[in-house]
Formats: C-alpha cells, sequence, structure tokens
C-alpha cells in the first residue's frame, strides 16, 4: 500500500513532544506513507511548514492564511516569496469560517483574504486548498468566479456542492471524519464523486478516523479511512490508496 497524506498540520503544538521520531517513523521503510503534505495556516505556520519541507526529503509544504489568519492578509509578500520556493506544491489552506459566532476574523475580512489568496493562485499557477465551514454561499462565489485548480479538504458539503466542485475541474479530499456513523451526507457526496477526483488526508492532529474518534490523529490512521472509501467505490483498499496517491502527485505535481 501507497498512501500520500494530502493535508496535515505537523508543525502543530499537539506534535511538540514527539515530532521527529513520529514523522521518521511515518517515513521509515516499512511505513505505506509515501508522501506528506503540510498545510500553512498563517505566516509562521506557512514558515514552519516550510522547515519541515526542507527537513524531511518526503515532505512538501502550501502557503497560505486560514480565515482564522485573515488579519494577516497584508502580509501576502511573505506567502508569495514562501510559495516560489521548489518544495511548496499550493497556495493554501485558504477560504472561509462562519462556523464562530465570534470569529476571530469578521466575515468582510476573510473575504477579502480569500479572494487576495485566490488571486495569488492565479497569479503563481498554482493549485489551491480550499477550507470552507459554514459558508458554502460565499465560497462558491468566489470560487466560481475564479475557477482555481485545487482541492476542497475536509469536505462536508451536499452531493449537489460536490457535483459543482468536480464540474470545476477541481478535487475534494476526505478525512477521517468519514469513517463516522453519522457521515450518511459525505458518503452520498462520494456517490457522484469520481475515483480520479478524490483526495484521503488526515488534517492531522483533528479528524482522526473510527476507532481513533477523539484521539491525536497521524498519517498512521490512514489506512482507516481508506478503508471506508474503498468500501465506497467497490475498490481494494490498496487500489484505493494508489488511485488517491496518483491524484496527489497530479493535482500537486509532485
Amino acid at each position: 500500500m501507497r498512501i500520500i497524506d494530502s493535508h496535515a498540520h505537523y508543525d502543530d503544538s499537539a506534535f511538540d513532544g514527539d515530532r521527529d521520531g513520529l514523522l521518521k517513523s511515518l517515513f521509515s521503510e516499512t511505513s505505506p506513507i509515501d508522501k506528506i503534505i503540510n498545510v500553512g495556516c498563517s505566516v509562521k505556520g506557512s514558515e514552519s511548514s516550510k522547515a519541515l519541507a526542507e527537513k524531511y526529503e518526503r515532505m512538501y509544504f502550501s502557503s497560505g492564511l486560514h480565515p482564522d489568519a485573515a488579519d494577516e492578509w497584508k502580509q501576502l509578500d511573505v506567502i508569495r516569496q514562501l510559495a516560489e520556493l521548489p518544495k511548496c506544491v499550493a497556495i493554501g489552506e485558504i477560504g472561509l469560517d462562519y462556523h464562530y459566532e465570534n470569529c476571530s476574523c469578521d466575515c468582510k475580512l476573510q473575504k477579502r483574504a480569500f479572494e487576495e489568496q485566490l488571486k495569488l493562485a492565479e497569479d503563481l499557477s498554482m493549485p489551491v486548498i480550499i477550507h470552507s465551514r459554514d459558508a458554502w454561499e460565499d465560497t462558491m462565489e468566489l470560487l466560481r468566479k475564479y475557477r482555481p485548480k485545487g482541492v476542497m479538504h475536509c469536505f462536508s458539503g451536499s452531493a449537489e456542492i460536490a457535483r459543482e466542485i468536480i464540474d470545476m475541474g477541481m478535487y475534494i479530499g476526505f478525512t477521517g471524519a468519514v469513517t463516522f456513523k453519522n457521515a450518511k451526507k459525505a458518503r452520498r457526496a462520494l456517490e457522484v464523486i469520481p475515483k480520479d477526483r478524490l483526495l484521503c488526508e488526515t488534517d492531522c492532529p483533528y479528524m482522526a478516523p473510527e476507532p481513533f474518534r477523539g484521539r491525536r490523529s497521524d498519517s498512521g490512521m490512514l489506512p482507516y479511512t481508506l478503508g471506508v472509501l474503498a468500501e465506497c467505490y467497490g475498490e481494494s483498499p490498496e487500489n484505493m490508496a494508489e488511485i488517491t496517491a496518483e491524484n496527489a502527485e497530479k493535482l500537486f505535481d509532485i
């Protein structure tokens, strides 16, 4: 089995106690993990992701501002500089998040940061990694305007939204949340997503799959997510892993 984790956050403080040991294990000869993309969420996080990619041969990174870091949008020159480095494969994660009533960045600011980063990705001819939570209307409006190449990560939308995203030419990523008993919406969305547009990701340290739900996630848990995806598509877990790995390599040119 060959697995690519298309969305991870190993720069997160949850890994401060054992980061290097864990990554060495994940990249060992006996591990199925082939490559990992560590995703930037802020200027600091993008710089930390760069450092990890420089340290580990089979790790890549993205540079971008998560909606929670939208107030950093005036530092897009730093995001651009990082994006122009050889191991940076995408602008992200970027998007909109209206889940929390008292979110640190208001909706107008989030949309400004999102749109500026879509323009940056267009200018650099790079894919984007999109985050959208309780903000589908505004997210889709901007995606229709810019029609970027990229992935909608940690997908939580409807089958109708999934179909439109696919029609735009984008990919859709699923985390361990697809293994949860209440993941009926995600499984309905999978029915309209072709296998060649599917990515598998952890979003670690979050979204650990069953039977690890609630624990810190890592790339070693991806076989559980792949098992559910394989079941949905009538594939073996090994084939599903290879399909999603090839999709990640194609999208991110790695």
